[in-house]
């Protein structure tokens, strides 16, 4: 009981944004793995590195926010990951569309 009683008094317990906001935050790297499903020609690219440089910049504020919220960093460090990930699956696409047709070459 203790432990469920110092959660929920500490500075990033049930009580405050800083357990709220990454909990509602994961949405967008679950979003992500998603869409790996989904064929790689639909990746909104414009998008996709929006959403890198905004989870770079909430992983720095995470670790530097006081009390250091390592919450809101797991959250952004895994949304990073899953969008990087899109990129690739987007760069590799460009890169097999753009293969010339060998048809041409006989």
């Amino acid at each position: 009981m203790n432990i469920l009683r110092s959660f929920w008094n500490s500075p990033t317990g049930l009580k405050t944004t800083h357990f709220w906001g990454p909990a509602f935050n994961w949405s967008l790297p679950f979003a992500a793995a998603m869409d790996t499903k989904k064929p790689p020609e639909t990746i909104s690219v414009n998008m996709t590195g929006v959403m890198c440089v905004y989870s770079a910049s909430f992983m720095r504020f995470a670790w530097v926010v006081r009390p250091r919220n390592l919450h809101l960093l797991a959250c952004h460090v895994t949304n990073e990951t899953m969008q990087l990930y899109q990129l690739s699956r987007w760069f590799r696409a460009q890169s097999f569309l753009k293969l010339p047709d060998w048809g041409e070459f006989q």
